[in-house]
């Protein structure tokens, strides 16, 4: 078990490190193009190089991401350009309120559609076509159209819920669950349709096995069958599907904290793109393959937990 998990954790910083270097080979090019935007249409050739000089960002790219990567291992991933403010503090702080909608997201979304999945695949009839129906709704709705939708009856007719913004937990856990009701509830939808897909496909499977049939002879409750051994077997690909669902979520993140205004990673992320900051995009890169890595760890560890035979992989 200690091979497999140093294992998986190898491969995870190989990753973090290529996705980095590739993200520092890609903005190197830009360097120059950043340099003018900070100095505005004033400015010239001597200032550009002047600042150029001055940040680092004259020297080789190998020796600057280097230079980055050791600061990184020490916890500094430096300041903003525009804001001078700690770009892993700004990260962390975004990062928080992305999290606080993303893991409740994914947490219901997991319980729904296990649930959904499992009662297709062992009661089928009526109970599959309409677990069918709900994941074939998931594939079609846009979320964008979700979103809009929901804002319009629930915020805006109903004015059960905010349209925008965001409550901090500490400040009012009611106003809190509120403003981040619509956003949960959109990033939810595909992914139920995709997760409930997969387990009832998976169970339909697993109650077709012959020990299935081996342990129904035995006299073993039907309920017990699908609980403690069917679903146990099912889950491994179902762990899978739902660390995907992490990643997919957070990429969509970008587009609901738009949409909603809320002050998180993925708003971070695009506004530092569009403004060029360097360090906040190298910092926001980092975090990102760290979380996604770190996902995949668990999701490993958890699937070698349920079924031994992952971990000769």
């Amino acid at each position: 078990m200690i091979f497999y998990i140093a294992k998986r954790l190898g491969t995870g910083i190989v990753l973090a490190l290529l996705v980095t270097l590739i993200t520092f080979l890609l903005l190197a090019s830009s360097f120059e193009d950043v340099a003018r935007t900070i100095l505005g249409p004033s400015a010239t050739p001597e200032t550009v190089t002047g600042i150029m000089q001055a940040k680092g960002w004259d020297r080789p790219v190998l020796v600057q991401y280097f230079d980055w990567l050791v600061h990184l291992l020490q916890g500094d991933l430096g300041v903003s350009v525009y804001t001078s403010l700690p770009v892993a503090d700004s990260v962390v702080q975004r990062l928080g309120v992305t999290l606080s909608i993303i893991v409740p997201a994914l947490i219901l979304t997991a319980v729904i559609a296990t649930a959904l999945g499992v009662w297709a695949a062992s009661r089928g009839g009526v109970a599959d076509r309409i677990a069918q129906g709900v994941s074939l709704v998931g594939y079609l709705v846009p979320g964008l159209l979700l979103a809009i939708g929901l804002v319009v009856i629930c915020a805006v007719q109903l004015k059960w819920l905010p349209a925008t913004g965001f409550t901090p937990f500490s400040e009012d856990p009611a106003a809190w669950v509120r403003s981040i009701t619509i956003p949960v509830i959109v990033l939810m939808i595909g992914g139920i349709a995709n997760m409930a897909a997969q387990v009832r496909g998976r169970m339909i499977d697993e109650l077709r096995r012959d020990y299935v049939r081996t342990l129904r002879t035995r006299g073993i409750p039907p309920r017990q069958i699908v609980l403690q051994h069917a679903l146990r077997n099912a889950a491994s690909p179902a762990l899978t599907v739902m660390s995907l669902e992490f990643i997919q979520m957070f990429g969509a993140a970008l587009i609901i904290e738009n949409v909603f205004a809320l002050p998180g990673y993925g708003s971070f992320a695009f506004n530092a793109s569009l403004q060029g900051d360097i360090p906040v995009i190298l910092g926001i890169a980092a975090f990102g393959v760290l979380l996604v890595v770190v996902v995949n760890l668990l999701t490993d560890l958890a699937n070698g937990w349920l079924n031994p035979k992952a971990r000769v992989r």
